[in-house]
């Protein structure tokens, strides 16, 4: 073999040698790009990811340590960097799905694309409740939500009082997002009561009497006594009659509500002798707030209340959770005669 032949062999085994390492270091760095940006970095079971209102990318990879919302978190902090998130990390609550890799999940941190909450409520008894629920749900704290609840320049701008504002959170489903701050919540809340209270609710509120609050103060009462939807109307009714001919509620929800007692099974007289606007038992009329947050199906059941002549009510003696009606005292004494017998048959004294 001449010199020239075994050069130009020499030049081309370099040459594939260089090739190959050029393919190596490429297959590497590719295999590197691949695993840090497009490779998967989600378990199957779906996760959510909370970023916090003022945290910065430390707090982010904490809550991730926290949770294991991600299967490698080497890479993340790799993608994360490249992708400057740290500049531009949106407060939210992020949905993690199968399958999600790093850019994908970094470009939803940067544009703030979370996924909403539902929240849902309905018969919650007072507004610390309401409170400790909307905490759980959403970014703000129970305190900071009462003290939009409880900001007495707030809630008259929009025409409640500390006493009635409650009225003013109509029970459904609603979906927003999860960093929502709390002014913004009560202003969203109040644009749903508005939408809620449409001429046609309006006009037959006025057609009792009464205003929209005074419909869910009374609807509070009715919500409290019915443990049937379909009852609501006639107490409703019965309770109206008595408004209209200015006879005291007696409505012993109010008396439990003005005693903070709820454990309360049957209404004693030494629990009648409390001083408080809301013991309807003292004080004529409606209390000056609701007892309870009012259902939709309540305050309906006002604006469409059954027209009879009803003045008194009292729990059937089976415990079915339906009542007795009565137009007449002596038929309701006999009524509750028989329950007051069926309580103390089963020892129920308090």
């Amino acid at each position: 073999m001449t010199n020239e032949k075994k050069s130009m062999k020499t030049s081309t085994k370099i040459i594939l040698l260089g090739l190959l390492a050029i393919l190596a270091v490429g297959g590497y760095f590719g295999v590197k790009f691949y695993k840090v940006f497009f490779a998967a970095n989600t378990s199957g079971k779906v996760k959510y990811l909370y970023v916090r209102t003022g945290h910065h990318l430390d707090d982010l990879f904490e809550e991730i340590r926290r949770t294991d919302a991600l299967t490698e978190i080497g890479t993340f902090s790799q993608a994360a960097a490249k992708m400057d998130l740290a500049r531009s990390l949106k407060p939210g609550r992020y949905k993690l799905t199968k399958g999600m890799n790093n850019r994908s999940i970094i470009n939803m941190l940067k544009s703030g694309n979370q996924d909403p909450v539902k929240l849902k409520f309905q018969n919650l008894r007072k507004k610390e409740n309401f409170a400790a629920y909307l905490s759980a749900n959403l970014e703000p704290d129970s305190l900071t939500f009462i003290n939009v609840l409880d900001s007495v320049a707030l809630i008259e701008k929009y025409g409640f009082n500390k006493d009635n504002s409650y009225v003013m959170f109509i029970p459904n489903t609603y979906e927003m997002y999860w960093n929502v701050t709390a002014l913004d919540f009560f202003d969203r809340m109040h644009k749903e009561y508005e939408k809620f209270w449409t001429d046609e609710r309006k006009q037959k509120a006025a057609a009792l009497n009464l205003t929209p609050i005074q419909v869910s103060i009374l609807a509070s009462i009715v919500d409290a006594e019915a443990l049937y939807d379909k009852e609501m109307p006639i107490i409703a009714g019965l309770y109206l009659n008595r408004l209209n001919k200015g006879i005291l509620l007696q409505a012993d929800p109010t008396v439990i509500f003005a005693n903070n007692d709820f454990t309360v099974k049957r209404v004693t007289n030494s629990l009648l002798q409390v001083q408080s606007k809301y013991n309807t038992y003292k004080y004529a009329g409606l209390p000056p707030g609701p007892i309870m947050m009012p259902s939709i199906n309540a305050i309906d059941a006002v604006l469409n209340r059954d027209q009879n002549n009803y003045i008194y009510m009292c729990a059937k003696e089976d415990f079915s959770g339906y009542h007795n009606f009565a137009v007449t005292v002596q038929e309701h004494e006999l009524n509750a005669k028989k329950y007051r017998e069926a309580l103390n048959k089963r020892n129920i004294f308090k």
